[in-house]
């Protein structure tokens, strides 16, 4: 029987969408940037050199990271043996939330903006939202 294993990263982004300009997040590239970061040794600390994620990168990370941004992540081999299959996408939904990117995942694109609470004078943080009293 065959398996498919679907790795969901929070926060951990392989390049920016077309969109980016709306959320303030021109120029995302969470691998990108820790590959870089590593690479230039700005990273040695308990660790050193380039970053080295060889099960995942087997997995097709690198790759993956390639087509979705058109370079390989500075230190990454990119001419690794790729022994899974792999890809990139771009959110139909309409927002960048955690909630709608999982549910899209899933197969139910969020087509519409969800709307978001109104600040108020007291509020505390609360993950992606805010809560008001």
């Amino acid at each position: 029987m065959k398996r498919a294993f679907i790795m969901v990263l929070d926060s951990f982004g392989i390049g920016a969408t077309e969109d980016a300009d709306r959320f303030g997040d021109v120029g995302s590239d969470t691998l990108g940037h820790i590959a870089e970061a590593c690479a230039k040794g700005e990273a040695d600390n308990g660790r050193k050199g380039p970053l080295n994620l060889p099960n995942l990168t087997r997995l097709g990370l690198v790759k993956a990271h390639e087509g979705s941004t058109g370079k390989i992540a500075a230190g990454m081999d990119g001419n690794a043996d790729v022994i899974g299959a792999y890809a990139w996408a771009h959110e139909l939904s309409s927002g960048k939330d955690t909630p709608s990117g999982h549910w899209e995942i899933a197969g139910v694109p969020v087509l519409f903006d969800w709307g978001l609470f109104q600040r108020s004078r007291k509020q505390l943080p609360a993950g992606n939202c805010w809560i008001s009293w």
